[in-house]
């Protein structure tokens, strides 16, 4: 079976968005991107203010609610729809959970042919890509740089501290049937 979804995890600021860019370029079908961000974007602005919801602390620290898991669950049964109607999709998400995030996953996933990515970076590396960027809150990349590997299985993992996000890319395509 063709690979029909490329799950990349890994934590903020580590390369995952070029990443995802670089294999619609490279890679020789179409694949459309539904990254976790895009979600979090469409989602009513309440959604931030609310302990059902997703929230961003002053560390860099981030809660998840009921809410949005309910969310969550039905962009992901909508990523696996999209996918089962011949569409090849990567995602771009951060397993906050780890092992419990990829297991959710699986879940929606079922049936589909899935390769599993682990996108790592070093967490000061990640750190200074996050000042730069400026749109997150400082020390998510480090919290979260090692944390949303936890438990997760990967058919492969690539690092973007000293790799760039094409070559990395490259590696990815290498591994699509």
């Amino acid at each position: 079976m063709a690979t029909q979804v490329i799950v990349l995890n890994g934590g903020s600021s580590s390369g995952k968005s070029g990443i995802v860019r670089c294999l619609q370029a490279v890679l020789r079908d179409p694949w459309l991107a539904a990254a976790v961000d895009s979600l979090i974007e469409a989602m009513p602005a309440s959604m931030q203010t609310s302990d059902a919801g997703i929230g961003f602390a002053e560390d860099g620290g981030v809660t998840v609610g009921s809410q949005f898991r309910e969310l969550e669950a039905a962009w992901m049964e909508g990523v696996a729809a999209m996918a089962r109607a011949g569409a090849r999709v990567v995602v771009d998400d951060v397993f906050l959970g780890g092992a419990a995030s990829q297991e959710r996953w699986r879940k929606a996933l079922g049936g589909l042919d899935v390769l599993w990515v682990g996108v790592r970076c070093d967490g000061e590396v990640a750190a200074a890509r996050e000042v730069a960027r400026g749109d997150r809150a400082r020390g998510m990349a480090a919290l979260q740089a090692e944390a949303v590997h936890r438990g997760v299985v990967y058919d492969l993992e690539v690092d973007t501290t000293h790799t760039e996000s094409l070559d990395c890319a490259r590696v990815v395509a290498g591994h699509v049937t």
